[in-house]
């Protein structure tokens, strides 16, 4: 049994979905409502391509926050038609939604997520980078372009960067939610397994080290995954689509790997608690992000 971190009768708990367009700050914005450095981040688009759950609980309510890709209307390949169905299976059965906007920069890419939003689910309207505006003034504004877009339930300016609003926006979710017990033990923060974490470690830092470079058809695999006492051994290999890919990660005298693979063990080191012992292999897999089967392999579904 779970116990409410309070024992109180009005204690909340609930699903709240955070969709949005590719490159709008959702993992950035998860990972500072729960706290921890849970959903990988990059400046480039598509980053996020699997559900990632982030559980925040106080002493009021137990939230499961579920960050999806971005929406993808551009590209129509197999893996962005994947990761759109994971967007609009995440909008099902939940508690209360949060879209994620770009402040004073709304798109149709925006206003076709916007038109796939259910009104008898409570819909609150996240204005992210605040601190990028240049001129303030212009938020006002902006809220009431949204305002005739869709009924929201609540507006929430924050700077999921810098961390501004984003105690408002947990204060504000809260009201959405139904009276209930919690679902996950209190120190819960994800229901993903380390093995998945582990992967999304490597391949946020594929994106770090490569920036534009890391071709869109590479993803990572764990190979091996094993507990010795506190130790883990973990095998990652990293998959390109193109042979001429793999000299581009590998980099000379293999240095591009190693900063990649050093990197990325200090973090799943501070993650799990624990000393990692990580090695991390290129291979080739022609057109895997073309093929359905491939793609259910490697855990999109």
């Amino acid at each position: 049994m779970v116990k409410k971190a309070d024992g109180a009768s009005n204690f909340r708990s609930g699903t709240v979905v955070i969709v949005g367009r590719p490159n709008v700050g959702k993992s950035t914005l998860l990972n500072r409502l729960i706290g921890v450095k849970l959903s990988i981040v990059s400046r480039r688009a598509q980053t996020t391509r699997h559900r990632i759950l982030g559980v925040h609980t106080d002493s009021r309510a137990q939230i499961a926050f579920v960050d999806t890709p971005g929406f993808q209307l551009e590209h129509a390949s197999p893996l962005n038609r994947t990761m759109n169905r994971t967007v609009t299976s995440a909008l099902l059965d939940v508690d209360a939604v949060m879209l994620v906007v770009e402040a004073d920069k709304l798109t149709k890419q925006d206003e076709k997520i916007i038109s796939m939003l259910s009104e008898t689910v409570p819909v609150v309207a996240v204005v992210n980078k605040i601190d990028k505006l240049k001129d303030r003034t212009a938020l006002l504004p902006f809220i009431e372009t949204l305002r005739t877009a869709y009924p929201f339930a609540e507006f929430v300016p924050v700077s999921a960067e810098k961390g501004t609003g984003v105690e408002d926006l947990i204060d504000a979710i809260v009201n959405y939610l139904p009276v209930g017990d919690p679902v996950y033990e209190a120190d819960t923060i994800t229901d993903r397994p380390e093995r998945f974490l582990a992967a999304e470690i490597v391949r946020e830092k594929l994106f770090q080290f490569l920036g534009e470079e890391l071709p869109y058809g590479t993803t990572v695999e764990i190979e091996r995954f094993e507990h010795e006492g506190p130790l883990r051994r973990i095998n990652a290999t990293v998959i390109v689509s193109k042979a001429a890919h793999k000299a581009m990660v590998i980099g000379a005298k293999g240095s591009k790997l190693k900063v990649i693979g050093t990197r990325a063990r200090k973090d799943m080191e501070q993650l799990f608690g624990g000393k990692v012992f990580l090695e991390v292999w290129v291979r080739v897999k022609q057109g895997w992000a073309d093929d359905a089967r491939s793609l259910r392999s490697l855990g999109y579904s």
